[in-house]
């Protein structure tokens, strides 16, 4: 349409009766080899315990078994759906071979001791997913956003890489296990450099705001990169925090900075999702908030709740992307299903959230001392509230039923959900850190009190009175200009 010559990335469509490439069906078999490897592997050191190693080199404990069953599944979920959806394309084998090989460097990385070895997988996961954002090499919008995701995944390991050499240099140990054996002596401006340094590397690789810009920039990615990236690529950030605990749970300060960082990310994230009109923006603000709400309850000194929840936003992200096609064919842009929320549909809403937190409390022994469990509890109470709330106010059953089944719904979901916790932290028992709880002081108040104010307002609405408000949010949740398409023409690659 515009007169410009391009390298056609689209091939004629396999009939896969037929013939069926040999690349894609061999790592999809693979993969899902792994992923029944790793099932195996799972209930063998549940039953056997004991320690797993090739010292110096590699480390396989709980998380690292866990995150094996996790990323096998959903990559092996992505690998199959990309069977039908790369089809045709030019670059299907380099696709499914960055996938693959975006697999094998994660599950390195969750096994890896040595810093080294820790450090150089950081840096392949993040070169292999800008990769992939940047797959169809003919598309300058996707060549851009991949550039762009490359920059923050390069500064992020930069300072991995300042945060592992400054605890080699103040422990002597050149292995995670060792630095986290000499996590106590640590203290002075070497320890606060390396804290830092992995906070910052966890923020950027989970894209928490301010560094949610090539989270958004990144919607050049085929849809299954996208559901990879979103349910697990953005997890790597609580991975870090919960392998290295020992070293940022040493100073409570430091704790409650992580989570205001995640508490603002959670809010902006919800803020931002508001305005979005097109699915994938609205899924990538999404999991900023998302990831907020991970760091904050790593922040809070509960690594396996920070483990769960990226766990079980994994499984909800990588379902909405690969569904988000029939979403868009199934919503209509003049069709609306939202009811107001009356009295007794508020009355409810309000038993249901409470009711989920106190039997997330009770389940858990969470929230049931004067401690961050507290913060933890009421994490539980306001999404119950929220996502109960929904379901009143969208759902286009009567009334008398609606209310009737969201307690019934919603009560069985937070049982399961302090279950997967309860058994999660089961396995992560190994671990120097599972659970590392700190007083509820006079701050850890104040943020909550702030972060509740503000939450309210967000669900009553109030930000939207504000024109100056919209824009700037609308400003932030802007992509890299480079990575937009700005013309019809762009879209024909043919």
């Amino acid at each position: 349409m515009s007169g410009r010559t391009s390298k056609p990335t689209v091939g004629a469509l396999p009939d896969t009766a037929v013939e069926s490439p040999s690349v894609p069906v061999a790592l999809t078999w693979l993969v899902w080899s792994l992923f029944a490897a790793s099932i195996a592997t799972l209930v063998a050191r549940v039953r056997l315990g004991g320690a797993w190693e090739v010292s110096g080199v590699v480390a396989v404990d709980g998380l690292t078994v866990l995150m094996w069953v996790v990323v096998t599944f959903f990559s092996g979920i992505v690998h199959s759906y990309s069977r039908r959806y790369m089809a045709g394309s030019a670059h299907e084998n380099g696709f499914f071979l960055a996938v693959f090989g975006f697999t094998v460097a994660v599950m390195g990385l969750v096994a890896a001791d040595h810093v080294a070895l820790f450090w150089l997988l950081w840096l392949t996961m993040g070169l292999l997913m800008a990769k992939l954002v940047g797959v169809v090499d003919g598309w300058n919008q996707a060549r851009a956003a991949a550039s762009v995701a490359r920059k923050y995944f390069l500064t992020s390991s930069a300072f991995l890489g300042v945060a592992l050499t400054a605890l080699w240099w103040a422990s002597g140990a050149t292995t995670v296990s060792g630095i986290a054996a000499a996590a106590d002596d640590l203290g002075g401006v070497l320890w606060i450099v390396a804290a830092v340094a992995l906070v910052l590397a966890a923020t950027i690789q989970s894209a928490l705001v301010p560094f949610h810009n090539w989270l958004l920039s990144s919607m050049t990615a085929p849809t299954p990169a996208s559901a990879l990236m979103h349910a697990g690529f953005v997890n790597a950030g609580g991975i870090l925090l919960i392998r290295f605990a020992p070293v940022v749970t040493v100073d409570a300060t430091l704790m409650l900075g992580i989570v205001i960082v995640g508490a603002t990310s959670a809010l902006l994230g919800k803020l931002l999702k508001a305005l979005q009109s097109d699915v994938k923006t609205e899924l990538g603000c999404s999991t900023v908030g998302q990831m907020g709400f991970m760091i904050m309850q790593a922040g809070l000194g509960f690594f396996g709740a920070a483990l769960t929840h990226l766990i079980l936003h994994g499984f909800y992200k990588a379902y909405h992307f690969l569904s988000a096609g029939g979403r868009v064919e199934r919503t209509s842009p003049t069709e609306s299903e939202t009811r107001g929320t009356s009295i007794a549909g508020a009355a409810v809403v309000l038993v249901t959230g409470l009711a989920g937190g106190a039997l997330f409390a009770v389940l858990t022994g969470k929230g049931t001392s004067v401690d961050s469990g507290v913060l933890l509890v009421l994490f539980v109470v306001l999404t119950t509230l929220h996502a109960a709330r929904s379901a009143v106010e969208h759902t286009s059953i009567p009334a008398a039923a609606r209310y009737s089944a969201v307690p019934l719904v919603f009560i069985p979901a937070i049982t399961v959900y302090a279950l997967v916790y309860e058994a999660v932290s089961s396995v992560l028992s190994g671990l120097p850190v599972v659970a590392a709880p700190t007083e509820l002081s006079a701050p850890h108040v104040f943020v909550a009190v702030v972060f509740l104010a503000v939450y309210v307002v967000i669900e009553a609405g109030v930000h939207e009175r504000s024109q100056r408000l919209y824009v700037a949010l609308l400003n932030a949740s802007q992509p890299a200009s480079s990575t937009v398409l700005t013309a019809t023409e762009e879209y024909n690659e043919y």
